[in-house]
């Protein structure tokens, strides 16, 4: 029975590879020779059902719901292609001199790399050097396909993504409420039916959040009580998800870390730190930064055949010394912590540190660390703070990263099997000098020639856009999805084994075309909402995240430490008493609590679909208290001791 369950734990795609793989097993050992194996290139399924691609199989699933539309926009396409082709066989077929249209077949299938330009002008020129009106044909099928459908099929699948995430939000959005209310049903007692206790609410966390400590469950339940009622209401508890992921700190009673210095010292800093925050300060830099790049580009401009210079420029030094003064009066005027959380500091503060490592590299001649040296025109990145549109383009980039981490696995992924694929089908078939019956032979064609007293090496290099190895196959395929000239490789592969292997490339262009598509409107519908947020938002310049205070009296934090106490919980009531034990040190009937956490984009969505969402909450309250009526009236029907005329009633109300 264990092994039947384990096989049935498997998802339906898993179960059918197994099969697949078990039956090619054993036609091999039955046949004891190697074949074609295409179950190779599904090992991926296996991949992809592991915990760590949740976000690989959220984008699989978005690419499959966005295919209803993108097909049918495919297939006018397709529709279009396969008229102008025909057009263009009867047209240009004549000429004998033209060999893009001499059969149906080779019509479609220019036209078809024509669509990605990689054969433009070269398949119109034959017929344009007999008539010259026949550029009218390719000019109108360009116009139709390239201009007009290609940018309608990415404009249905942007309308199609938007959809989609925004039905998301709403799906989770609602399954959320649904999930507090149901909490709150079961955590109200009848002793207290307006709200929730901290008793209640930090049996709820202790198995919600089994990791958060006695302090932060606390102060959770104080942000989740504005009024700083000692219950928690249901209206409160729908904030519950924005409220749970905040980190806790106690807010310094300080403002700058130097204030308790002497005074001749806190003059010092404090006008160090005037001075870093100061606009004049940062426009200096900006400049700074703006003449090095200039130089940089003298610099680089004036090198002579590529040869890069082992001494150490005055100007590198002065820069340098610039940029690290810089960093230390900030360090200086903001403190350390202050001066790295902020993100440009950081970033400021890495380019510099890799700026002196290379100064190091060049001044002692260590050769395998020169490319560190290549990475001083980061510093120019700091100029598109200037601007805000930048630091929109800059922070949907940081923001898109973790998903495009996915996505660019996603592609991986697509790639493995059709390297697989061409591993199995066009391995060892491009070599140099073969494709001699093609043509695009020239571009295979390795040939050693001596002219006088000189041997000239005449090499084609497009033999090395092979399938004879899983790295190979991945370098050709990244050709093929650039599309420049990729229709060399297809060709020469067609000329080895047969025409039917250019449905191979087609059908690899057409799935890159939809996932390079999905990825292009991902990242326009982060971009484009970004930016209808920013405009929502014009007050605030800065995006500092979520931000909650609460303050929280010493008489509190002592009955809570006495309630866990009650309850058996030493180490609780010993971390709420540490923090008494402060507040005595510091002779203090109070503390002011900072609550801090990024700002996602269920965050951003709340904000611009705050007038949809009312609506959403409406629909959704109709539609449980029509199934609550539903069910009552199931129970009033099915009960023994009902009377049967009632019963017939409510069977004629249903």
């Amino acid at each position: 029975e264990v092994p039947i369950v384990l096989f049935c734990a498997f998802c339906p795609w898993q179960t059918c590879v197994l099969l697949l793989q078990f039956i090619e097993a054993i036609v091999v050992l039955v046949r004891q020779t190697s074949h074609v194996r295409i179950t190779r290139a599904l090992r991926c399924i296996f991949l992809v059902d592991c915990r760590y691609c949740g976000a690989v199989r959220r984008n699989l699933r978005q690419i499959f719901q966005s295919l209803p539309p993108f097909i049918d926009i495919l297939l006018l396409l397709l529709f279009f292609m396969v008229i102008f082709a025909i057009l263009g066989f009867y047209l240009f077929s004549p000429n004998k001199s033209d060999p893009y249209f001499n059969t149906l077949e080779n019509s479609l299938v220019n036209l078809f790399v024509l669509l990605t330009t990689a054969n433009f002008p070269d398949v119109m020129m034959p017929s344009y050097s007999r008539n010259p009106w026949s550029c009218v044909f390719f000019i109108v099928y360009l116009s139709i396909e390239l201009y007009f459908i290609m940018n309608l099929l990415l404009a249905v699948v942007f309308d199609t993504f938007n959809d989609i995430e925004k039905m998301k939000f709403k799906s989770l959005l609602l399954h959320k409420r649904t999930a507090i209310q149901h909490a709150y049903q079961l955590l109200v007692s009848k002793q207290r039916p307006l709200g929730i206790s901290f008793k209640q609410f930090d049996g709820l966390m202790r198995f919600y959040k089994p990791r958060m400590n006695s302090r932060d469950r606390y102060l959770t339940f104080k942000a989740l009580s504005p009024s700083n009622t000692p219950l928690v209401s249901l209206k409160d508890m729908y904030n519950f998800y924005e409220v749970v992921g905040l980190k806790w700190k106690a807010k310094k009673n300080r403002e700058h870390w130097f204030d308790d210095l002497p005074r001749t010292a806190f003059l010092i800093f404090k006008g160090i730190n005037i001075l870093v925050n100061s606009r004049t300060f940062q426009y200096t830099m900006y400049t700074l930064v703006a003449v090095n790049g200039l130089w940089i580009l003298v610099e680089t401009f004036m090198l002579r055949d590529g040869i890069f210079s082992r001494d150490v420029p005055w100007s590198y030094i002065v820069f340098l010394t610039i940029y690290g003064v810089e960093v230390l009066l900030k360090i200086t005027g903001l403190g350390p912590i202050e001066y790295l959380s902020s993100g440009w500091n950081f970033f400021d503060f890495s380019v510099t540190l890799f700026a002196f490592l290379g100064l190091l590299a060049l001044a002692f001649d260590m050769k395998p660390f020169y490319f560190i040296v290549v990475l001083r025109p980061l510093q120019l990145l700091r100029l598109f703070k200037l601007k805000k549109r930048y630091r929109n383009v800059l922070d949907t980039m940081f923001e898109l990263l973790p998903r495009m981490a996915s996505l660019g696995l996603t592609l991986l992924i697509f790639y493995y099997c059709f390297a697989i694929i061409g591993m199995e089908f066009f391995s060892g078939k491009l070599y140099p000098n073969c494709c001699n019956s093609s043509t695009v032979a020239d571009a295979y064609r390795w040939v050693n020639r001596t002219i006088g007293n000189k041997t000239v090496v005449e090499e084609g290099y497009y033999y090395l856009n092979n399938f004879d190895n899983i790295l190979n196959s991945f370098v050709t395929l990244f050709e093929l999805t650039v599309v420049n000239d990729w229709y060399i490789i297809m060709e020469g592969v067609t000329s080895e084994t047969s025409h039917w292997s250019r449905l191979y490339f087609m059908i690899f262009y057409i799935v890159t075309m939809v996932v390079m598509t999905i990825i292009v409107a991902f990242i326009l519908d982060a971009f484009v909402f970004r930016m209808n947020y920013t405009r929502k938002n014009r007050d605030s310049e800065e995006d500092s995240g979520i931000v909650l205070e609460r303050e929280v009296s010493k008489e509190e934090m002592t009955a809570v430490a006495e309630m866990y106490g009650r309850n058996g919980a030493t180490s609780a009531a010993s971390q709420l008493l540490k923090v008494v034990s402060q507040m005595d040190r510091h002779r203090q009937t109070s503390m002011l609590f900072l609550g801090r956490r990024s700002r996602t984009k269920s965050d951003l969505s709340m904000r611009m679909y705050e007038e949809e969402i009312q609506e959403w909450y409406e629909e959704h309250a109709r539609k449980e208290e029509n199934q609550l009526l539903w069910q009552d009236d199931e129970q009033l029907l099915n009960h023994p001791l009902h009377p049967p005329s009632l019963r017939q009633r409510a069977q004629t109300i249903i």
